[in-house]
């Protein structure tokens, strides 16, 4: 015969089990919306990830002091190349022209009515030194008092010639309509020193005619 008290125990065991799963899932459940809260919170507690940078934009990176310090550095060596380069220019012109030997010869304009320049051509001692076609500007400059060193080179101690040929436009039925030229001439003594000679182009008023001369500066 069958057991009778195993059977009722068996069924009375299968019983619960169906009851415990129940109440575990039911606990589950009720815990659930806290898990989910807490995930939330943990969530906004993260900082926000950074944007990425739009395409194709520039980064400029921000300049250092060493940077700054070299750029310094540059200028003031650049200024140094400047101030070198005047003291051999200046050096230079000592050995090539020295003073017992030097001849300097400057140009000057105070015209405007009866000559526009166009060339100056240099004779010294018969011999061409200088021959020199001029731009407007440069005929401009000189026109608002520019002074321009047109020669220089070195010379015995002695008696000398200089012959300056001046061509143009001059007055003629209008004003400085017409090719014109003119000469100047200057004898000097070339002592111990530089000697320093001017041409001069001026406008004589009384004759409506330009007037070229030679200045010695003693």
């Amino acid at each position: 015969m069958p057991n009778i008290e195993g059977i009722r125990a068996a069924r009375a065991a299968s019983g619960r089990r169906p009851i415990l799963a129940v109440v575990l899932f039911a606990a589950l459940l009720g815990a659930g919306p806290g898990l989910r809260a807490a995930a939330a919170a943990d969530a906004a507690a993260e900082p926000p990830a950074a944007a990425p940078a739009p395409a194709g934009s520039p980064t400029v990176p921000p300049a250092s002091s060493e940077t700054r310090g070299l750029d310094t550095e540059v200028q003031d060596l650049k200024k140094d190349v400047v101030d070198l380069n005047k003291d051999l220019f200046v050096l230079e012109e000592e050995l090539l022209f020295p003073a017992n030997t030097q001849v300097a010869v400057f140009l000057s304009m105070d015209v405007g009515s009866f000559f526009a320049l166009d060339t100056v051509q240099l004779k010294l001692d018969n011999k061409e030194v200088a021959n020199y076609l001029y731009t407007p500007r440069e005929a401009e400059a000189l026109l608002k008092g520019g002074v321009q060193r047109l020669y220089l080179g070195n010379v015995k101690v002695g008696m000398h010639e200089l012959v300056a040929f001046f061509s143009g436009k001059g007055p003629g039925n209008g004003a400085t309509d017409r090719d014109y030229t003119r000469g100047a001439s200057v004898k000097f003594e070339k002592a111990v020193g530089a000697k320093y000679l001017e041409l001069k182009i001026t406008d004589r008023q009384r004759k409506a005619q330009p007037e070229f001369e030679i200045k010695d500066w003693d």
